[in-house]
């Protein structure tokens, strides 16, 4: 599958030099807990990018919870872990693949063309009792040009078209279906859903921790149209970054991401939101 790499094929090439690990490992409700599992046991010279620190920006009024980073210092980062525009990077998380898919889609963002997410993450390369280290590698020194994919993104104003206009894309919702239907909210300011977007939990392109298949993707969404544009949020923009892979591997061409998500559009106090009727 595009942009998924299995265990088996990390183990076999774990030693080759032109492979760059990074272990996204992170807990939204703890966030130093990630590390701390990376410290204790990652695979074997996996550099650590934290979620906060590294795969995000600074918060303001309007952006979400988790902007976007300075994008050059975000190539400085991947340059630490010796990264070129040619090196395989494999990213894993715990195994849900929001994180893992953040620095995926970053990476792509600026244009990477070798960026995967190791299927079934960190907690079924340990069951397979392969190879596991506590030992930090050293920073190195890689070179990385930026070429950004403008069409991997939208702007708000893109998502008020297709919301309030009803024009110029689908909108997916990519968060728990209790939190699209408005019946919790544990984060935002107000519940509800962006108005005409259509829910798709993200968790459910998963099977466990490993991806499920292209075709079965493609029945997943087949309510949706892949010829058409479509724009992919959540609650920060990070969990709706395996939906924007499971969406590649159904066949649609045009997906992008709008990067603060749910909690940037709730921000506006002036932004309409839906609920489903109870």
């Amino acid at each position: 599958m595009k942009y998924i790499r299995s265990i088996d094929w990390l183990a076999e090439h774990l030693n080759d030099s032109n492979i760059c690990i990074v272990d996204c490992r992170f807990h939204l409700a703890d966030p130093a807990a990630g590390e701390k599992e990376y410290n204790e046991a990652h695979i074997p010279g996996a550099f650590y990018a934290h979620l906060d620190r590294q795969l995000s920006g600074k918060k303001g009024a309007h952006g979400g919870r988790h902007p976007l980073p300075d994008l050059h210092e975000f190539q400085k980062i991947a340059e630490s872990y010796g990264i070129t525009n040619e090196t395989t990077i494999i990213a894993y998380d715990n195994g849900d693949a929001m994180f893992a898919g953040r620095f995926w889609w970053l990476m792509s963002y600026i244009g990477h063309q070798h960026v995967y997410i190791l299927d079934g993450g960190f907690s079924e390369w340990k069951k397979q009792g392969l190879p596991m280290t506590s030992e930090i590698p050293v920073s190195k020194s890689g070179r990385l040009s930026i070429s950004l994919q403008h069409d991997w993104a939208v702007s708000i104003e893109d998502v008020k078209r297709a919301a309030l206009e009803k024009e110029g894309a689908v909108l997916i919702d990519s968060r728990a279906p209790e939190r699209y239907a408005g019946k919790v909210e544990p984060l935002d300011r107000v519940p509800g859903h962006i108005p005409t977007a259509v829910n798709y939990f993200f968790l459910e392109g998963l099977d466990g921790s490993c991806w499920k298949s292209p075709e079965e993707q493609k029945e997943r969404f087949k309510q949706l149209d892949p010829n058409e544009p479509v724009i992919v949020y959540c609650g920060s923009g990070v969990s709706a970054t395996p939906n924007i892979i499971a969406l590649k591997q159904a066949g649609f061409r045009d997906v992008r991401l709008y990067p603060g998500s749910y909690s940037d559009w709730s921000s506006y106090e002036d932004l309409p939101v839906e609920k489903e009727k109870q």
